[in-house]
């Protein structure tokens, strides 16, 4: 069986040394672009998933609560009273910021002093982390002395009404928010999921248009043993891609890598596995290349450009897209990828990611061996 396998793969090997023409990537239809566009193109920043961490509990730390929640750009998805909690949340992504209020507030609030409070920002996503700062500060600033005014006539006192509210913001992971930091991780999982679905796009029809598929139909191969030799090749290849964008990543855009190598190599690894499924999935029910490749961009190119997150933010999307979203590999990937290159998360952390990708990498291997028939 491994020797088979081996030949399988020894024999795509040889087929794409002795071609190197470049895959051609076909034009998508202007009206798929519009739509697309139209929907998932936004550059509002709203509904980002906020945390609040009151250690004040006061009325007027609820009011400033309440000041964030009533705006469409912010949504609070998680309270606590404990900090280290607020750390989970950004290292897990379930919030993109966290908004800190002391103990004390209302009391330096009444009295006129000045009072501070802290925003924790997840900075791996440098634009967003920058407008997110922008909202909460310009609200802040619109509703500081509402709040006071509030707090003090209350409270049967008089003191100053502007100025009350200092913040202090805090970007974690990406101190500096360089985009290259949020974008050069990205391009793993997008160059990954666009130029190895098109290399495995075209392998059945080139042996079927080569008159050489006869030829495997009545060897003794199993349909999964063809499938996973003709992967192999390709696998090399999109690992090799890896290392180059990494190397890139560190060597030319100078971003920081502070999580496992090897775990980003073997999570790779699951995702290649299957985006070369699907493309030989695509090879199978293709009568022809330029099919094939129109598939492999609709299906393929576009959802991972537009719907994994990699330029646009999920939360501003419509809800429908969101869903969409979640059959996209390159999403979950983008997760991981960025995880381990900018937070140093664990499995124990991206295991939902990686749960994902095992099943989509099982699934399409089995539709593509399913699919292949060994006869005419």
């Amino acid at each position: 069986m491994g020797r088979r396998i081996r030949a399988i793969a020894r024999k795509e090997a040889l087929h794409i040394a002795r071609d190197p023409r470049a895959l051609a990537v076909v034009l998508v239809l202007p009206v798929l672009l519009l739509v697309i566009y139209g929907y998932a193109v936004n550059f509002d920043i709203k509904h980002l998933p906020l945390g609040v961490a009151d250690f004040d509990r006061s009325r007027v730390s609820r009011e400033l609560v309440e000041a964030f929640t009533r705006t469409e750009y912010f949504d609070l998805v998680a309270t606590t009273t404990r900090l280290a909690e607020v750390r989970e949340w950004l290292d897990r992504g379930q919030v993109r910021l966290a908004l800190v209020i002391p103990e004390g507030f209302a009391a330096q609030v009444v009295t006129g002093r000045s009072a501070t409070v802290q925003f924790l920002v997840d900075g791996a996503d440098a634009n967003t982390a920058s407008i997110a700062l922008g909202y909460a500060e310009l609200l802040l600033r619109w509703q500081a002395e509402q709040l006071v005014q509030r707090a003090l006539q209350r409270w049967g006192t008089t003191g100053r009404t502007q100025g009350c509210i200092i913040v202090e913001p805090r970007v974690l992971y990406n101190p500096e928010l360089r985009s290259t930091n949020f974008i050069v991780p990205g391009l793993i999982a997008i160059f990954l999921a666009m130029l190895t679905t098109l290399l495995t796009a075209l392998t059945i029809i080139r042996e079927r248009e080569q008159g050489t598929l006869e030829r495997l139909i009545v060897s003794p191969l199993r349909p999964w043993e063809l499938m996973v030799g003709k992967m192999i090749p390709y696998a090399f290849i999109s690992l090799v891609n890896v290392f180059l964008v990494i190397i890139a990543g560190l060597q030319v855009f100078h971003v920081p890598f502070r999580g496992s190598l090897g775990l980003l190599l073997g999570l790779s690894g699951i995702f290649i596995l299957g985006v070369l499924g699907l493309g030989l999935l695509f090879s199978i029910l293709a009568p022809r290349g330029e099919v094939a490749v129109v598939l492999v961009v609709l299906t393929t190119v576009l959802p991972s450009l537009l719907l994994s997150g990699f330029v646009f933010p999920l939360p501003s999307m419509p809800k429908v897209l969101q869903g969409i979203s979640l059959a996209v590999p390159a999403r979950h990937f983008l997760v991981i990828v960025r995880g381990i290159f900018l937070k140093d998360l664990h499995l124990e952390v991206l295991w939902p990611q990686t749960l994902t990708l095992l099943i989509f990498a099982g699934l399409m291997l089995l539709l593509s061996a399913r699919r292949f028939r060994k006869r005419l």
